[in-house]
Protein backbone atom coordinates (compact mmCIF):
# COMPACT_ATOMS: atom_id res chain seq x y z
CA UNK A 1 0.00 0.00 0.00
CA UNK A 2 1.23 3.32 -0.73
CA UNK A 3 -0.05 6.97 -0.37
CA UNK A 4 1.47 10.07 -2.25
CA UNK A 5 1.16 12.97 -1.04
CA UNK A 6 2.95 15.98 -2.54
CA UNK A 7 4.96 14.22 -4.62
CA UNK A 8 6.23 11.74 -2.09
CA UNK A 9 5.77 7.86 -1.56
CA UNK A 10 4.61 6.91 1.86
CA UNK A 11 4.53 3.12 1.92
CA UNK A 12 2.80 1.19 4.77
CA UNK A 13 4.37 -2.40 4.38
CA UNK A 14 7.39 -4.09 3.61
CA UNK A 15 6.65 -3.23 0.11
CA UNK A 16 6.67 -0.18 -1.81
CA UNK A 17 4.74 -0.57 -4.98
CA UNK A 18 6.64 2.57 -7.09
CA UNK A 19 4.55 4.53 -10.16
CA UNK A 20 6.51 1.70 -12.35
CA UNK A 21 5.13 -1.18 -10.41
CA UNK A 22 8.39 -2.12 -9.53
CA UNK A 23 8.77 -3.79 -5.95
CA UNK A 24 11.65 -2.19 -3.76
CA UNK A 25 12.23 -3.75 -0.65
CA UNK A 26 12.44 -1.04 2.09
CA UNK A 27 15.82 -1.01 4.21
CA UNK A 28 15.50 -2.54 7.86
CA UNK A 29 15.61 1.18 9.59
CA UNK A 30 13.03 2.52 7.15
CA UNK A 31 10.80 -0.38 7.92
CA UNK A 32 11.34 -0.62 11.69
CA UNK A 33 10.64 3.44 11.85
CA UNK A 34 7.50 2.94 10.03
CA UNK A 35 6.04 0.21 12.10
CA UNK A 36 7.02 2.30 14.86
CA UNK A 37 5.19 5.26 13.87
CA UNK A 38 2.14 2.63 12.43
CA UNK A 39 2.12 1.65 16.26
CA UNK A 40 1.77 5.46 17.68
CA UNK A 41 -1.51 6.13 15.36
CA UNK A 42 -2.61 2.31 16.28
CA UNK A 43 -2.38 3.56 19.99
CA UNK A 44 -4.48 6.52 20.02
CA UNK A 45 -7.28 4.24 19.66
CA UNK A 46 -7.67 3.85 23.43
CA UNK A 47 -8.08 0.37 25.17
CA UNK A 48 -5.18 -1.21 24.25
CA UNK A 49 -1.12 -0.87 24.72
CA UNK A 50 1.78 0.40 22.61
CA UNK A 51 3.74 -2.63 22.16
CA UNK A 52 0.73 -4.60 21.15
CA UNK A 53 -0.04 -2.24 18.78
CA UNK A 54 3.96 -1.93 17.35
CA UNK A 55 4.05 -5.54 17.13
CA UNK A 56 0.52 -5.45 15.23
CA UNK A 57 -0.79 -8.92 16.39
CA UNK A 58 -3.73 -10.28 13.78
CA UNK A 59 -5.90 -11.63 16.62
CA UNK A 60 -7.68 -14.66 13.78
CA UNK A 61 -10.20 -15.78 16.72
CA UNK A 62 -11.24 -15.09 19.90
CA UNK A 63 -13.48 -16.77 22.52
CA UNK A 64 -13.20 -18.24 25.85
CA UNK A 65 -12.56 -21.56 24.57
CA UNK A 66 -9.88 -20.66 22.07
CA UNK A 67 -7.69 -17.93 21.12
CA UNK A 68 -5.76 -18.05 17.72
CA UNK A 69 -3.40 -15.16 16.66
CA UNK A 70 -0.49 -14.37 14.45
CA UNK A 71 2.47 -12.30 15.38
CA UNK A 72 4.59 -10.90 12.30
CA UNK A 73 8.14 -11.18 11.82
CA UNK A 74 10.83 -8.60 10.80
CA UNK A 75 13.68 -6.75 11.99
CA UNK A 76 11.61 -5.08 14.92
CA UNK A 77 11.91 -8.36 16.61
CA UNK A 78 14.90 -10.56 15.63
CA UNK A 79 18.03 -11.15 17.84
CA UNK A 80 21.25 -11.23 15.95
CA UNK A 81 20.78 -15.15 15.44
CA UNK A 82 17.94 -14.65 13.89
CA UNK A 83 15.29 -15.99 16.32
CA UNK A 84 12.25 -13.88 17.96
CA UNK A 85 13.38 -12.22 20.75
CA UNK A 86 12.28 -13.84 24.08
CA UNK A 87 10.78 -11.17 25.77
CA UNK A 88 8.40 -10.72 22.69
CA UNK A 89 7.41 -14.48 22.77
CA UNK A 90 6.32 -13.66 25.96
CA UNK A 91 3.85 -10.97 25.36
CA UNK A 92 2.33 -12.70 22.52
CA UNK A 93 1.75 -15.40 24.89
CA UNK A 94 0.65 -13.24 27.89
CA UNK A 95 -1.77 -11.06 25.42
CA UNK A 96 -3.45 -14.68 24.04
CA UNK A 97 -3.74 -16.72 27.44
CA UNK A 98 -5.39 -13.26 29.08
CA UNK A 99 -7.77 -12.84 25.79
CA UNK A 100 -9.49 -16.14 26.32
CA UNK A 101 -10.25 -15.15 30.39
CA UNK A 102 -11.02 -11.56 29.19
CA UNK A 103 -13.33 -13.08 26.44
CA UNK A 104 -15.53 -14.79 28.87
CA UNK A 105 -15.76 -10.98 30.68
CA UNK A 106 -16.27 -7.58 30.09
CA UNK A 107 -14.53 -6.56 26.56
CA UNK A 108 -12.31 -3.79 28.17
CA UNK A 109 -11.69 -5.89 31.63
CA UNK A 110 -8.61 -5.51 33.43
CA UNK A 111 -6.54 -8.28 33.67
CA UNK A 112 -3.40 -9.29 35.94
CA UNK A 113 -1.15 -12.50 35.51
CA UNK A 114 -0.52 -14.35 38.19
CA UNK A 115 1.85 -17.27 37.40
CA UNK A 116 3.36 -17.76 33.75
CA UNK A 117 4.99 -21.05 32.61
CA UNK A 118 6.87 -21.13 28.81
CA UNK A 119 8.75 -24.25 28.02
CA UNK A 120 10.94 -23.68 24.67
CA UNK A 121 12.52 -26.38 22.88
CA UNK A 122 15.15 -25.25 20.92
CA UNK A 123 13.44 -25.09 17.29
CA UNK A 124 14.30 -21.47 15.54
CA UNK A 125 12.01 -19.26 16.09
CA UNK A 126 12.04 -17.71 12.89
CA UNK A 127 9.54 -15.58 10.71
CA UNK A 128 5.56 -15.13 11.28
CA UNK A 129 4.74 -17.02 15.03
CA UNK A 130 1.22 -18.22 15.36
CA UNK A 131 -0.12 -19.76 18.19
CA UNK A 132 -3.12 -21.11 19.97
CA UNK A 133 -4.27 -20.71 24.06
CA UNK A 134 -6.79 -22.44 25.34
CA UNK A 135 -9.16 -21.85 28.66
CA UNK A 136 -8.88 -25.31 30.84
CA UNK A 137 -11.17 -23.46 33.45
CA UNK A 138 -11.55 -21.22 36.60
CA UNK A 139 -9.67 -21.88 39.77
CA UNK A 140 -12.32 -22.96 42.34
CA UNK A 141 -12.27 -22.48 46.50
CA UNK A 142 -10.56 -19.32 46.08
CA UNK A 143 -11.80 -15.08 46.97
CA UNK A 144 -10.54 -13.89 43.34
CA UNK A 145 -11.63 -14.62 39.68
CA UNK A 146 -8.77 -16.93 38.33
CA UNK A 147 -8.61 -18.57 34.76
CA UNK A 148 -5.73 -21.09 33.85
CA UNK A 149 -4.84 -21.54 30.42
CA UNK A 150 -1.91 -23.44 28.26
CA UNK A 151 -0.71 -22.02 24.72
CA UNK A 152 1.01 -23.28 21.92
CA UNK A 153 3.39 -21.54 19.43
CA UNK A 154 4.50 -22.45 16.59
CA UNK A 155 6.76 -21.03 13.91
CA UNK A 156 7.25 -22.54 10.25
CA UNK A 157 4.34 -24.93 10.88
CA UNK A 158 6.51 -26.61 14.05
CA UNK A 159 6.16 -26.09 17.89
CA UNK A 160 8.66 -23.72 19.52
CA UNK A 161 6.92 -22.84 22.59
CA UNK A 162 4.50 -24.23 25.09
CA UNK A 163 3.00 -22.51 28.08
CA UNK A 164 0.66 -21.86 30.83
CA UNK A 165 -0.88 -19.15 32.79
CA UNK A 166 -3.05 -18.27 35.20
CA UNK A 167 -4.80 -14.53 35.11
CA UNK A 168 -6.97 -12.61 37.90
CA UNK A 169 -9.84 -10.06 37.16
CA UNK A 170 -9.71 -7.04 38.67
CA UNK A 171 -11.16 -3.48 38.72
CA UNK A 172 -9.05 -0.71 37.23
CA UNK A 173 -6.85 1.47 39.50
CA UNK A 174 -8.76 4.64 41.00
CA UNK A 175 -9.42 7.43 38.30
CA UNK A 176 -8.40 4.78 35.68
CA UNK A 177 -11.42 4.47 32.50
CA UNK A 178 -10.36 1.34 30.44
CA UNK A 179 -12.12 1.14 27.04
CA UNK A 180 -12.65 -1.99 24.74
CA UNK A 181 -9.94 -3.05 22.66
CA UNK A 182 -10.05 -2.87 19.36
CA UNK A 183 -8.89 -6.38 18.01
CA UNK A 184 -7.40 -6.18 14.80
CA UNK A 185 -6.40 -8.98 11.92
CA UNK A 186 -4.47 -9.89 8.85
CA UNK A 187 -6.43 -8.23 6.32
CA UNK A 188 -7.97 -4.79 8.19
CA UNK A 189 -7.40 -1.54 6.36
CA UNK A 190 -3.88 -0.23 6.88
CA UNK A 191 -3.17 2.72 8.86
CA UNK A 192 -0.58 5.32 8.23
CA UNK A 193 2.08 5.74 10.33
CA UNK A 194 1.56 9.19 12.16
CA UNK A 195 3.05 11.96 10.99
CA UNK A 196 6.02 13.36 13.33
CA UNK A 197 5.02 16.71 13.28
CA UNK A 198 2.05 15.90 15.60
CA UNK A 199 3.34 13.71 18.13
CA UNK A 200 2.38 13.89 21.96
CA UNK A 201 5.41 13.99 24.41
CA UNK A 202 4.43 10.28 25.31
CA UNK A 203 4.76 9.53 21.44
CA UNK A 204 7.79 11.85 21.09
CA UNK A 205 9.78 9.66 23.89
CA UNK A 206 8.71 6.29 22.13
CA UNK A 207 10.16 7.74 18.52
CA UNK A 208 13.55 8.97 20.74
CA UNK A 209 13.90 5.54 22.51
CA UNK A 210 13.24 3.87 18.98
CA UNK A 211 15.60 6.31 16.85
CA UNK A 212 18.48 5.56 20.10
CA UNK A 213 18.25 2.02 18.97
CA UNK A 214 18.32 2.42 15.18
CA UNK A 215 21.54 3.92 16.25
CA UNK A 216 22.47 1.17 17.61
CA UNK A 217 21.82 -1.16 15.30
CA UNK A 218 25.43 0.16 13.51
CA UNK A 219 27.34 -1.74 16.13
CA UNK A 220 25.58 -4.99 15.24
CA UNK A 221 23.28 -4.88 18.22
CA UNK A 222 19.49 -5.86 17.56
CA UNK A 223 16.67 -3.25 17.28
CA UNK A 224 14.58 -5.18 19.64
CA UNK A 225 17.45 -5.36 22.41
CA UNK A 226 18.19 -1.05 21.85
CA UNK A 227 14.38 -0.90 21.78
CA UNK A 228 13.68 -2.41 25.52
CA UNK A 229 16.84 -0.92 26.55
CA UNK A 230 17.99 -4.21 28.76
CA UNK A 231 21.05 -3.63 30.24
CA UNK A 232 22.89 -6.49 32.23
CA UNK A 233 26.16 -7.06 34.37
CA UNK A 234 27.65 -10.10 34.54
CA UNK A 235 28.99 -11.34 37.96
CA UNK A 236 30.46 -14.04 39.28
CA UNK A 237 27.69 -16.63 38.85
CA UNK A 238 25.30 -14.47 39.12
CA UNK A 239 24.31 -11.29 37.18
CA UNK A 240 22.88 -7.90 37.41
CA UNK A 241 19.95 -5.63 35.01
CA UNK A 242 18.02 -3.24 34.73
CA UNK A 243 15.55 -1.81 32.10
CA UNK A 244 14.27 1.27 31.70
CA UNK A 245 10.54 2.08 32.20
CA UNK A 246 8.39 3.97 29.39
CA UNK A 247 5.54 4.34 27.29
CA UNK A 248 7.19 2.32 25.08
CA UNK A 249 6.58 -0.89 26.67
CA UNK A 250 3.57 0.09 29.51
CA UNK A 251 0.66 -1.98 29.68
CA UNK A 252 -2.72 0.24 29.68
CA UNK A 253 -2.32 1.60 33.01
CA UNK A 254 1.27 2.65 32.57
CA UNK A 255 3.23 -0.32 34.09
CA UNK A 256 5.63 -2.32 32.70
CA UNK A 257 4.06 -4.76 30.44
CA UNK A 258 4.04 -8.98 31.96
CA UNK A 259 5.70 -10.11 28.90
CA UNK A 260 8.67 -7.42 29.08
CA UNK A 261 8.62 -7.85 32.55
CA UNK A 262 9.40 -11.46 31.78
CA UNK A 263 12.00 -10.54 29.36
CA UNK A 264 14.10 -8.64 31.61
CA UNK A 265 14.59 -11.44 33.82
CA UNK A 266 15.28 -13.76 30.95
CA UNK A 267 18.34 -11.61 29.63
CA UNK A 268 19.45 -11.34 33.33
CA UNK A 269 19.41 -15.24 33.66
CA UNK A 270 21.64 -15.93 30.74
CA UNK A 271 23.95 -13.46 31.26
CA UNK A 272 24.65 -14.93 34.29
CA UNK A 273 25.32 -17.88 32.42
CA UNK A 274 28.41 -18.33 29.59
CA UNK A 275 26.90 -18.29 25.83
CA UNK A 276 27.19 -22.09 25.81
CA UNK A 277 23.53 -22.61 27.43
CA UNK A 278 20.10 -22.65 26.18
CA UNK A 279 17.29 -21.19 28.05
CA UNK A 280 15.20 -24.17 27.92
CA UNK A 281 11.90 -22.67 30.56
CA UNK A 282 11.08 -20.45 32.48
CA UNK A 283 8.66 -20.07 35.08
CA UNK A 284 7.06 -16.67 36.74
CA UNK A 285 5.19 -15.52 39.65
CA UNK A 286 3.89 -12.31 39.21
CA UNK A 287 3.94 -10.40 42.66
CA UNK A 288 3.16 -6.64 41.98
CA UNK A 289 3.29 -3.94 39.68
CA UNK A 290 6.15 -3.22 37.41
CA UNK A 291 6.17 0.42 38.34
CA UNK A 292 8.50 3.50 39.06
CA UNK A 293 11.28 5.12 36.39
CA UNK A 294 12.91 1.38 35.64
CA UNK A 295 12.68 -1.90 37.30
CA UNK A 296 15.55 -4.22 38.24
CA UNK A 297 16.97 -8.04 38.16
CA UNK A 298 19.23 -9.83 39.97
CA UNK A 299 19.88 -13.24 38.97
CA UNK A 300 22.20 -16.06 40.75
CA UNK A 301 22.93 -19.87 39.20
CA UNK A 302 21.76 -22.34 41.69
CA UNK A 303 22.64 -24.87 39.98
CA UNK A 304 25.17 -25.72 36.96
CA UNK A 305 25.69 -28.94 36.43
CA UNK A 306 27.07 -30.88 33.11
CA UNK A 307 23.69 -30.78 30.85
CA UNK A 308 21.92 -29.07 33.03
CA UNK A 309 21.72 -25.31 34.44
CA UNK A 310 18.88 -23.64 36.90
CA UNK A 311 19.10 -19.33 37.74
CA UNK A 312 16.47 -17.85 40.19
CA UNK A 313 15.90 -14.67 39.59
CA UNK A 314 14.26 -11.63 41.78
CA UNK A 315 12.30 -8.09 39.64
CA UNK A 316 12.14 -5.07 42.03
CA UNK A 317 10.65 -1.93 41.00
CA UNK A 318 9.68 0.88 42.79
CA UNK A 319 10.50 1.17 46.45
CA UNK A 320 12.48 -1.69 46.09
CA UNK A 321 8.81 -3.18 45.98
CA UNK A 322 9.43 -7.09 44.86
CA UNK A 323 7.34 -7.52 41.50
CA UNK A 324 8.60 -11.17 40.60
CA UNK A 325 10.02 -14.14 41.30
CA UNK A 326 11.56 -16.17 38.69
CA UNK A 327 13.41 -19.29 38.09
CA UNK A 328 14.94 -20.70 34.94
CA UNK A 329 16.21 -23.69 33.36
CA UNK A 330 19.29 -24.34 31.21
CA UNK A 331 20.57 -27.04 28.65
CA UNK A 332 24.08 -26.77 27.48
CA UNK A 333 24.89 -26.41 23.93
CA UNK A 334 26.98 -28.59 21.68
CA UNK A 335 30.42 -26.97 21.16
CA UNK A 336 31.39 -25.83 18.01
Amino acid sequence: MYESQAGAVKCYSIFCRLPNQQRTPLNDATLIRERVLRGLALNRTPGYHYTGNFLEFSFEEVTEPLVRMTMPGGPHVTEAGGNCNYAMVAVFADMAMAANVRAGHQPYSRLATVQMNLQFNGAPMTGALQLESRLQGYIEGITSKQGATTVTVTANGKPVCLGTGAFMVLDPPPGVALYNMELRKAGDAPVAPLDEKVLTRDERKVLTVADAALARMQTGESFIQGFLSVKTQKRDNAATGVLKNGPHIGNRVGHVQGGVTMGLGIATAEAALPDNWMLSSVTAWYISPGEGRSIRARSKVVHRGRLTAVVRTEIFGKNNRRVMEMVTAHASKPAG
